[in-house]
C-alpha cells in the first residue's frame, strides 16, 4: 500500500509558496548588494580616472594621494575604502580600464577586493576578463579567485571568452555572500553600525581620553581613530596611549554594547598588529589591550597583555587585579573606568534633553 503523504494539499502549497518568496528574497537581496557594488565600482574608476588625469595636466606628483587620503578621512570617517594604497588601486584600475569596458564587462560587476585581485595577480587584460566571467559565472569568492589565478586555470581549461552574460552570481554561493557582506558597499552607504550609537562611542571615546590624561599616572596620549595598516587593509583604533612608566602601547577599544567574544579576537589582532607595527623589541614592552564594554546591565573591563612566553598574535585576557602588581599600580581599575563612562553617559543624556 503506498505511503500516505503526511501534508495536506493546503500544507503543500504553503511550503511551495514559502520556498519561492524564500528565493526571491534571497535574489532581491543580491540585485540591490549588485547595484550598489556596480555604482562603488563606478565611483572609484572615475575617482581614479580624475587622479590620473590631473597628475598628467597638472603635474601632481605622488604626494597628492597622500594629502587625498588624509582629507578623505577627515571629510569621511566612518569609511576606509578611501585610504592611500587603496587609492592607488583606484588609479591603477582606471588606467588598466576604459569606462566601456567597466560598464559592460564582468569587471564592473564584481567586489573590490576582486578587482584587486584581478590587478595585482594579473597583466594581461583578456586574462582578467577571461577570470572575472568565470568568477562571476561559478560564484567565486576573492580567495578561490587568487588559487585560481595562481593555479593556472586558463591554461588548463583555455582562455577563450565567451558571450556569457549572468545577471546574478549563483544562489548560495561565495560571490553572493561576499556581495552582500562586503565591507566596501556597507561603508559606502554607512549602514554597518547605527548612527546615533557611533556618535554616543565617540563622545565616550573622547571621555576616556581625557580621563586617562587626567589621571596622572603615565599615559601619552598616540592618537584617537588611530590608523593601522596590514597588508594594504586599514583597521582603526579607538584610543592608543603610550604609557611613560610602564614603557609599552596601550589600546583601548569601546564598544556600548554587551560584551561579545569576537571583541576579544579583534584586540587580540590589534594588540599583535601594534606589537609587530609600532613596538620597538629593544625599547618597549609589550601592548597592553584594555576593552570597555558599557551595556544597560553592566559595564564590563577586560586587559589584554601579550606576554613574551605567547607566540605573536596570542594574549591573555583577565582582570585587572590580577595583572602583575607593577602593572596595577600604573593601570587604572575596573571601577574607575565604569564610573568614569556612568559619568559621561550620564552628562551626554542630560545634554541631548
Amino acid at each position: 500500500m503506498p505511503k500516505q503523504s503526511s501534508l495536506s494539499p493546503a500544507d503543500e502549497d504553503y511550503t511551495a509558496f514559502l520556498s519561492d518568496l524564500k528565493t526571491r528574497i534571497s535574489r532581491a537581496q543580491v540585485k540591490a548588494a549588485l547595484a550598489v557594488n556596480r555604482e562603488l565600482i563606478l565611483l572609484y574608476w572615475q575617482i581614479g580616472q580624475d587622479i590620473l588625469e590631473r597628475q598628467s595636466r597638472h603635474n601632481w606628483g605622488s604626494k597628492v594621494i597622500d594629502r587625498l587620503a588624509a582629507d578623505l578621512k577627515t571629510a569621511f570617517p566612518d569609511i576606509s575604502g578611501f585610504s592611500r594604497s587603496n587609492l592607488k588601486y583606484m588609479r591603477a584600475f582606471a588606467d588598466a580600464y576604459t569606462l566601456d569596458e567597466i560598464s559592460q564587462r564582468c569587471v564592473g560587476q564584481l567586489p573590490w577586493r576582486h578587482n584587486i585581485a584581478l590587478l595585482t595577480k594579473l597583466k594581461d587584460k583578456e586574462q582578467r576578463f577571461w577570470y572575472a566571467q568565470k568568477a562571476l559565472e561559478y560564484g567565486w569568492s576573492s580567495d578561490i579567485l587568487v588559487m585560481q589565478i595562481e593555479s593556472g586555470l586558463i591554461q588548463r581549461q583555455g582562455g577563450a571568452i565567451t558571450n556569457f552574460d549572468r545577471a546574478l552570481p549563483p544562489d548560495r554561493s561565495d560571490l553572493s555572500r561576499q556581495l552582500l557582506k562586503d565591507p566596501y558597499n556597507f561603508e559606502f552607504l554607512t549602514l554597518h553600525a547605527d548612527a546615533q550609537e557611533r556618535d554616543l562611542e565617540r563622545a565616550l571615546v573622547e571621555r576616556i581620553r581625557d580621563f586617562l590624561l587626567e589621571l596622572g599616572v603615565g599615559f601619552a596620549f598616540v592618537g584617537s581613530q588611530y590608523t593601522l595598516e596590514v597588508e594594504g587593509d586599514e583597521y582603526k583604533l579607538d584610543l592608543l596611549f603610550y604609557h611613560l612608566k610602564l614603557h609599552c602601547y596601550v589600546v583601548i577599544d569601546l564598544k556600548v554594547t554587551e560584551f561579545k567574544p569576537e571583541y576579544a579576537g579583534k584586540m587580540n589582532f590589534y594588540v599583535a598588529a601594534v606589537n609587530h607595527i609600532l613596538r620597538e623589541p629593544d625599547r618597549d614592552e609589550p601592548t597592553i589591550g584594555i576593552i570597555l564594554c558599557k551595556s544597560k546591565k553592566k559595564t564590563l573591563v577586560e586587559f589584554a597583555l601579550d606576554t613574551v612566553q605567547n607566540p605573536i598574535g596570542v594574549s591573555t585576557y583577565t582582570l585587572r587585579e590580577q595583572l602583575p602588581p607593577d602593572l596595577q599600580k600604573c593601570l587604572p581599575s575596573a571601577e574607575q573606568l565604569g564610573m568614569e563612562l556612568d559619568a559621561a553617559i550620564s552628562d551626554l543624556t542630560q545634554n541631548e534633553e
